[in-house]
């Protein structure tokens, strides 16, 4: 048997490759361990070796870059984490590890549930047209098609907050559109899903995209093809996208017929031949699903109020009591003073603060008034990192944004060999969430403005997971060297942060977790 030799390698010393777990046209997918970030399990994705032509590999960095921002747009699209090259110069990007089923694979044994399709459509619409509408990228808008939408690209995954959640996979393959840049007239894609303008070579836009949704949401409803093609050549299939009128629901199956009208006008629409025929947007498709979604919901909205207008008279009338003043969070957290033990200085430490009953993770700030006042409107994000040894050292980032004084970066490490470490770090993944409490260097007695900052699901596991995990561990007692290479990796993430901030900045206050 014939060994992987990818197996057991550490790429850019810091993701440990394990299992090979698809490859494809377009390149090899690795499961990986994440080192840096205590082993968490991402996917590396290596760029085809017939791809890896000068002008491929020139474009590849700015491409991974634009991809992973997309990610961070959208959570229906597979969010890209890193890139690079390696030694061999072979191009690779790093990807969150998502288990869960692949459209085709759904759809294979059975056509979709009108709920179901709906729910899914509309998530994969979305994906779409944030795409479509595009990233920022030195200054100029960069519109981003697929070029192969189809049921293997599609991953729906459970989500815990979201229940089934649909991701659009291999944008790290789109081609970017831009109208300054010369045009790639070579053919990509999958035969059965093209568009006639893509079978022809030319350039392409959204409306593209269109036509394999169309193709694609066919075949979730029938559980078939709308266009067959007499051979599957790229002859054969260039005729049937060019003169093969599609297939009615009806004609796959006479019960289709119950379905609603308006669903088969939309598909067929997303079907014709010509781009300016179709829907020219993700959005008017939404639009045509939103009365369908809706339709679908009022028979069970009715059913629910009537079942909650039944039970309400069943209950017994509650006693009205004196309310009791409690201090909320925020009220106790703006009463707070400095430390007397702590310096009057621009710095940053965490503190456990206790409200009422329970013990809130915080991280207290000291910074020039004018400095706080300027953000006191901004984007919130923060990430950890972890390193494992020499010392179990973790660091906690949060940066506060906006786009009149750009980022501020509030840095903060947690060494997980000491009490407050173990206890923050079992907090902030328990909670979910933390207060950043400021104070003024000219008025440090009292905290002047609170702000709150939550940590995405994935963080809170890695957080609890750290935490066991540094329990375990010996340390060699060089906490300074932990911190030295953490910071050295802060420095290199600092500009992926920025320019993901500058692309998803918002006039309106906003949180992240990376």
């Amino acid at each position: 048997m014939k060994t992987d030799f990818n197996t057991g390698r550490l790429l850019a010393n810091r993701y440990q490759l394990m299992d090979l777990v698809g490859k494809g046209a377009m390149g090899q997918v690795y499961q990986a361990k994440d080192m840096l970030l205590g082993g968490v399990i991402v996917a590396v994705k290596f760029l085809s070796q017939s791809l890896l032509n000068k002008k491929m590999r020139d474009r590849f960095e700015r491409e991974a870059t634009i991809c992973a921002l997309l990610g961070e747009k959208s959570i229906h699209i597979v969010r890209v984490r890193d890139y690079g090259v390696d030694e061999n110069d072979t191009p690779f990007y790093v990807m969150e590890f998502l288990q869960g089923e692949g459209l085709s694979d759904i759809i294979r044994p059975q056509a979709l549930s009108l709920p179901r399709f709906l729910s899914l459509s509309r998530q994969i619409s979305l994906g779409l047209e944030c795409a479509h509408k595009g990233i920022v990228m030195d200054g100029a808008i960069c519109p981003i098609i697929h070029r192969d939408i189809k049921p293997s690209n599609i991953l729906v995954v459970q989500d815990p907050s979201f229940g089934e959640l649909a991701k659009i996979l291999d944008f790290g393959i789109a081609k970017l559109l831009q109208e300054d840049s010369a045009q790639t007239h070579s053919f990509m894609g999958t035969l059965a899903y093209c568009s006639p303008e893509q079978m022809e070579g030319k350039e392409l836009d959204k409306r593209s995209d269109i036509y394999s949704l169309g193709i694609m949401m066919f075949e979730m409803l029938t559980g078939e093809m709308p266009i067959t093609a007499e051979t599957h050549s790229f002859g054969g299939w260039y005729k049937a996208h060019h003169y093969n009128p599609p297939r009615t629901f009806e004609s796959v199956d006479p019960a289709l017929k119950k379905l609603p009208k308006s669903l088969e006008t939309l598909v067929m629409s997303c079907l014709a031949k010509a781009p300016q025929d179709r829907p020219q947007s993700a959005t008017e498709v939404l639009k045509a699903l939103e009365p369908l979604e809706q339709q679908l919901n009022q028979g069970r909205q009715i059913g629910l109020r009537s079942s909650a207008t039944f039970s309400k008279s069943n209950l017994p009338v509650p006693v009205e009591r004196e309310p009791k003043y409690i201090s909320t969070a925020d009220e106790i957290c703006r009463s707070a003073s400095w430390p007397k033990d702590k310096p009057h200085a621009e710095i940053v430490f965490p503190h456990l603060l206790r409200v009422n009953e329970e013990i809130l993770p915080t991280l207290w700030v000291m910074l020039k008034k004018q400095d706080i006042q300027s953000r006191l409107v901004s984007t919130r994000y923060n990430q950890f990192l972890f390193l494992m040894s020499p010392h179990p050292m973790m660091l906690w980032i949060t940066a506060l944004h906006n786009r009149e004084h750009g980022a501020r970066w509030l840095p903060c490490y947690l060494d997980l060999k000491t009490p407050l470490g173990q206890k923050m770090a079992r907090l902030l993944g328990a909670v979910g969430k933390y207060r950043i409490l400021f104070f003024s260097l000219s008025e440090p007695q009292q905290c002047i403005s609170v702000m709150s900052s939550t940590i995405a699901p994935m963080q809170r596991k890695m957080l609890s997971e750290w935490a066991n995990t540094s329990q375990t561990l010996s340390s060699a007692a060089q906490p300074q060297l932990s911190k030295k290479l953490l910071k050295q990796e802060f420095e290199k993430l600092k500009p992926k942060i920025e320019m993901k901030l500058e692309t998803i900045h918002t006039d309106f206050p906003t949180d992240i977790s990376g």
